[in-house]
């Protein structure tokens, strides 16, 4: 049997790691605290969610496994995008909650039978996993802005 990479080890962690985060600023928020736009213009959670879930499909695609949703149908979540001009495409946010979950389950067990990246993987992966960690925290934030107590303790 084939020993596991550090790099493999690492990337669970953090995937494992920026779920939990994700999971404990998003619990408690209504569809309708997700649409909030602090000061009328910054993104909203839904948005956030969104783009995080989006952003997620490409790190899928490069495991070799399968997007959980239509890019093109789900645009609006695309990195660019002005969600303020787009709010009516936004979909529920406990839609984005479930897409969450199977993007989650989806790259923990790809990432369970993988043992090793292939080089030309390392820097989109390297990548694509600062960014979940940037918009994870971003949650965080929105989540004191809408008068919720802090979820990390």
């Amino acid at each position: 049997m084939e020993a596991i990479s550090n790099d493999i080890e690492l990337i669970k962690n953090q995937i494992v790691s920026n779920y939990q985060v994700i999971f404990l600023n998003i619990d408690g928020i209504t569809h309708e605290e997700s649409m909030i736009f602090p000061n009328g213009e910054a993104n909203c959670m839904n948005w956030i969610l969104g783009h995080l879930i989006h952003i997620r499909n490409p790190f899928l695609n490069i495991l070799g496994e399968e997007s959980v949703w239509d890019s093109e149908k789900f645009s609006c979540y695309n990195r660019g995008e002005i969600p303020l001009e787009r709010k009516d495409e936004l979909v529920s946010f406990e839609d984005l909650k479930s897409y969450l979950k199977q993007s989650q389950e989806r790259l923990e067990i790809k990432l369970g039978i993988l043992t090793s990246f292939k080089p030309e993987m390392v820097n989109d992966i390297s990548t694509l996993s600062l960014h979940e960690i940037y918009h994870s925290g971003q949650l965080g934030y929105l989540r004191r802005i809408l008068g919720k107590p802090g979820a990390i303790k």
